[in-house]
């Protein structure tokens, strides 16, 4: 089973991401399920969303507290929680960030982080700071758990209005983005 844990502020797209990513998996043959975890202040409030990814059917449906990946929306998040608490030895960090993934495995004492600016193409893109499709597109670079194009599918059922724009998005996340490990 991959486990995954996402870290975002409510209104980012972070439970949104989880549940295309379960999708996704779905379509690709998988056995998936996401659910989010936040209090009763949602909006701008920190927030965690997770999705389980498995061959076989999935009936836990807690918290992931030793997750394989780790994804983070909100830049802030890094400095102000320990989002890579948990993390599995060989584990994966998708963050939104600038900053070489060079940096950010030394500061965060982990072999494999992924990085890519998601804020600035979510902005440049969309005209709006919501990252959630693109760091899914940062993440598949990273490690291909699911085929894009289920991905692709599942951004265009979700955002039928924009969803070009949201591929597009999520394609340049595939490019930019720095992986090590």
């Amino acid at each position: 089973m991959i486990e995954i844990r996402f870290h975002g502020r409510g209104g980012q797209g972070a439970v949104t991401s989880a549940e295309i990513l379960a999708q996704a998996a779905i379509d690709g043959g998988a056995f998936a399920a996401a659910f989010p975890s936040f209090g009763s202040e949602r909006r701008g409030a920190p927030l965690q969303a997770f999705t389980r990814i498995d061959d076989k059917q999935i009936k836990l449906r807690t918290g992931i507290y030793e997750p394989d990946i780790v994804m983070v929306l909100d830049p802030t998040l890094i400095e102000s929680q320990n989002v890579a608490s948990g993390l599995k030895k060989d584990g994966l960090i998708v963050l939104n960030t600038k900053k070489d993934p060079e940096f950010w495995a030394e500061k965060l004492g982990v072999r494999r982080v992924c990085a890519v600016g998601a804020t600035t193409i979510a902005m440049e893109e969309l005209g709006v700071p919501i990252t959630n499709v693109i760091m899914l597109g940062a993440l598949l670079k990273a490690d291909e758990l699911v085929n894009p194009e289920f991905v692709e599918k599942r951004i265009e059922a979700r955002f039928p209005r924009i969803a070009q724009k949201e591929i597009r998005a999520f394609k340049r996340a595939v490019t930019e983005a720095k992986v090590i490990g």
